[in-house]
């Protein structure tokens, strides 16, 4: 007897998601391959969802990027009710979205931040707040559902630290990101910062920020399921790394090139986390 062909269906989309995670990020496909198996094709339904969202404001410039915004919200929220999308992306995140209980106002949260993107290149304290929530945190939040596995209290206790590192993490990307999100989208994230004017006083004052949410989301890591821990930690460290570089570098190189951390650190990064977490160092 053969996998049953709804099986089949569902296996194959989320498939589709992993596959997406792997071609666009090396550094999140080595997080979720430390996280607990039980939990990759979840995470990977997740970060389809929201690659793709993405993909429509950054990417397809000579498209209606509002046009196809409304359409993929529209087709979210249909697949999520009908329980079915033939859109591979949409169908493996409504089978997670529905499984896990996934609160429908974080992804309303993260589809306004994309429309964001559409709207604004500058952004005032209140909208960089939003879209930091929006895009970042909620996405947190997500994966916090599945690593909670139904546990509301803890999935409660851990709300707060969960968004402390999904801001961290989006606002190191920020900074990394600041040549091509000015040069080719005209968006500048951090409230009262000109490009052309970037200077070490705004860089520093930017990353006294990113630590204290760094220090803060620290604590929850401490606190997830043994299931989760590792993969969140790898990726908490990556990005710690990825911070340290950025701080030691003047603000005239960010401003004219991307910082990395090569392919060979983050497996080292991940070995180093792997076996401190199993000797209970972690």
């Amino acid at each position: 007897m053969g996998m049953d062909p709804k099986l089949l269906y569902d296996q194959t989309t989320l498939e589709c998601s992993k596959l997406i995670t792997q071609k666009y990020s090396t550094s999140f496909t080595l997080g979720i391959k430390t996280l607990d198996k039980k939990l990759h094709l979840p995470i990977y339904a997740i970060y389809g969802f929201v690659r793709y969202a993405d993909e429509i404001v950054d990417t397809f410039h000579d498209k209606n990027k509002k046009a196809l915004l409304e359409e993929f919200k529209k087709d979210t929220y249909e697949a999520i009710e009908n329980g079915i999308s033939l859109n591979p992306v949409l169908h493996a995140f409504q089978l997670i979205v529905n499984q896990f209980k996934i609160d429908l106002d974080l992804i309303e949260a993260f589809l306004k931040s994309m429309e964001m993107d559409l709207d604004f290149k500058t952004y005032n304290d209140s909208r960089y707040h939003e879209y930091i929530y929006g895009s970042a945190e909620v996405v947190g939040l997500m994966c916090l559902r599945v690593f909670c596995e139904g546990d509301q209290k803890m999935y409660e206790s851990l709300r707060k630290p969960a968004c402390k590192l999904g801001s961290a993490f989006q606002k190191v990307n920020f900074l990394r990101d600041i040549k091509s999100d000015f040069e080719e989208r005209g968006r500048v994230y951090f409230p009262g910062v000109d490009f052309n004017t970037f200077d070490k006083s705004a860089k520093i004052l930017i990353e006294e920020d990113i630590q204290h949410d760094f220090d803060e989301a620290l604590d929850g890591i401490r606190r997830l399921p043994l299931s989760a821990k590792l993969g969140v930690k790898v990726a908490y460290l990556y990005y710690q790394k990825l911070f340290d570089k950025i701080k030691r570098l003047p603000p005239e190189i960010i401003t004219h090139q991307r910082v990395r951390i090569p392919n060979s650190r983050k497996i080292s990064l991940l070995l180093g986390t792997y076996f401190g977490t199993k000797l209970g160092l972690g």
